[in-house]
């Protein structure tokens, strides 16, 4: 391993963690999906995908394939999943996607390309060698993937093995992301997923050997039975196996909304300042393994094209969040997935019985969604310049959408000098620059010029900020 040493963090202070110890969204779209309505249904995504195949059919396409399926519950999860040990169901659910994509390619044709992939859940290796197999098929006779795409799948340790990553590798996914959370057999007790770290270690090491582009692994802070003690060995075992990109998660107890989380006692729960000790200790750790803090609880090696997107500035967000790709319309696929196609956002059925059910009849499964307003689009421009590039001019929104900044949002503008206050930003003349300091707050800098939590104070349905 090799540390470097001049690499130094800003002074992320436990004031300054505590100040802004607060929820809001995650901005992987603006207008957030919880703004979404059901006034937007089938005949509007109808409409939004004849807009593309008219103007817009030369730009590639995102695919998102929602899995839902887990052989057993973690405790702490918030996705839309389904625990069974019946994997014929998986060849079941295949079948409706199967259905699922003909319709999108009765209205956009065979010769859509493909530029980026990505299997979630739930657990896609829930699905058998096979499936995965047909499921590949299935896309690939469907529409064209781009040579050198960037095609990633979610990765549950405890279902793959060396051959079932080798068949990966043949599948043509270039990018993993294994769930680790935590290495300490008390949490993972704690929470129902046992995962010892020497499988962990293994797997990793035979992905290196198949040459994926990327390695990507899930941990998450605030965990009952963790402390700072504990997770701090967890953190030196991750700067150990060295994976290429790290997303590191605050976790969010709302036991009222999601009902597995209600086998966790809240006396287990580390204090608010505990987490913020694990919160200091990983970035610090990290940073000092030389470790490239992308912003939004992500890291990434030098050398991994996230961190250089970040460096040339190239970074973009979407629903799976940070990307290294253009902007584009995305299709999702699969029981409550999420896309975005033009101006508008999309998301199917989340109950799998009523997902089959529109499938029955030949409908596109979309049961609400969001047409975006010409405010909501320039808010996004505004929101998306600031969480992937760090600055934002005033010129460019205001050719792009024919406003004056500095009138258009003249309350915002007073609202984020506390931010400059507090050395998160700096406001110039022609725009705003998010400090080294800010990038570790920039859902902060970004909730400022959210219209919608303007007027709506209820936060509690997002997870904290740090």
């Amino acid at each position: 391993m090799i540390v470097d040493s001049s690499v130094q963090m800003p002074a992320l202070t436990p004031e300054l963690l505590q100040k802004f110890d607060i929820a809001g969204p995650r901005y992987t779209s603006y207008p957030t999906a919880d703004r979404f309505v059901e006034a937007f249904a089938e005949n509007e995504y109808k409409q939004a995908l004849e807009q593309r195949r008219v103007g817009g059919m030369a730009l590639p396409l995102s695919i998102y394939v929602h899995i839902p399926f887990c052989e057993s519950l973690c405790f702490y999860c918030a996705c839309n999943k389904i625990i069974t040990k019946h994997h014929e169901r998986g060849a079941e659910y295949l079948r409706y996607l199967s259905r699922e994509i003909d319709l999108h390619v009765k209205y956009l044709g065979t010769k859509q390309l493909i530029s980026q992939l990505h299997l979630g859940g739930g657990t896609p290796t829930f699905f058998t060698d096979d499936e995965l197999s047909e499921l590949m098929s299935m896309l690939r006779r469907s529409f064209v993937l781009a040579s050198g795409g960037e095609y990633s799948i979610e990765v549950d340790p405890r279902t793959v093995d060396d051959k079932r990553l080798e068949h990966l590798a043949v599948l043509g996914f270039s990018r993993l992301s294994f769930g680790v959370q935590d290495f300490n057999t008390e949490v993972q007790k704690a929470v129902h997923r046992i995962q010892p770290a020497e499988q962990v270690f293994a797997l990793v090491e035979t992905a290196r050997r198949l040459k994926f582009e990327s390695v990507n692994v899930d941990l998450i802070y605030g965990l009952p039975k963790q402390t700072p003690e504990s997770f701090a060995q967890t953190l030196a075992q991750i700067v150990e196996l060295r994976p290429d990109r790290i997303a590191l998660y605050a976790y969010a107890h709302l036991p009222e909304r999601f009902k597995p989380q209600r086998r966790i006692s809240e006396y287990e729960l580390p204090a608010a300042s505990a987490k913020i000790a694990m919160l200091s200790d990983a970035l610090s750790t990290f940073i000092s393994a030389g470790y490239v803090y992308i912003g939004m609880d992500h890291f990434a090696l030098p050398s991994d094209s996230l961190a250089v997107a970040k460096r040339q500035g190239r970074l973009h967000r979407n629903f799976q969040g940070y990307s290294t790709r253009p902007d584009c319309d995305l299709i999702g696929l699969g029981v409550s997935s999420i896309g975005r196609i033009g101006a508008t956002y999309s998301q199917n059925a989340k109950i799998l019985d009523e997902y089959y059910d529109y499938l029955n009849q030949g409908r596109f499964p979309v049961v609400r969604g969001l047409a975006l307003s010409r405010d909501d689009l320039v808010r996004r421009a505004v929101i998306m310049a600031l969480m992937c590039q760090g600055e934002l001019q005033y010129e460019s929104i205001e050719l792009a959408y024919m406003i004056d900044f500095k009138d258009y949002f003249s309350t915002e503008l007073k609202a984020i000098k506390e931010l400059e206050n507090v050395g998160m930003v700096e406001l110039e003349d022609d725009g705003i620059v998010v400090t080294d300091t800010g990038w570790y707050f920039v859902r902060a800098i970004a909730m400022v010029f959210d219209r919608y939590l303007q007027t709506d104070r209820n936060r509690t349905r997002f997870s904290k900020i740090i």
